[in-house]
């Protein structure tokens, strides 16, 4: 997986577009950030998942997904591993990261 593949997933879900944070590229629903692009490095990408999604991916798949440091991960905050995932995987995971802070209205349209 490349970082325009990344951006590309991002990009197919409902109502997002691509704004930046803090440098990266972040891509958003509502208002709100629902995936980010090279943080910490280039090499990975951040997707904001429930705490109970983060750990299932997190444990199945440990050599992908991993909690990002402090808060933020604490919050939900999931690395990723760009070269380790397939596109079916971060789909999967970009839609429950999409669903997470898209409003009711928009998940209403959108089920």
């Amino acid at each position: 997986m490349k970082a325009d593949d990344f951006r590309r997933i991002a990009l197919s879900m409902p109502e997002a577009s691509e704004s930046a944070h803090m440098g990266h590229p972040d891509f958003r629903v509502g208002g709100k950030i629902f995936a980010t692009l090279g943080y910490p490095d280039k090499d990975k990408g951040v997707v904001v998942l429930p705490p109970d999604e983060q750990e299932k991916l997190v444990r199945g798949y440990p050599t992908v997904f991993a909690r990002v440091k402090g808060a933020w991960g604490r919050r939900g905050g999931t690395q990723v591993r760009l070269e380790a995932i397939d596109a079916a995987t971060l789909t999967q995971a970009m839609i429950t990261a999409w669903r997470k802070k898209a409003g009711a209205r928009l998940l209403a349209r959108n089920r």
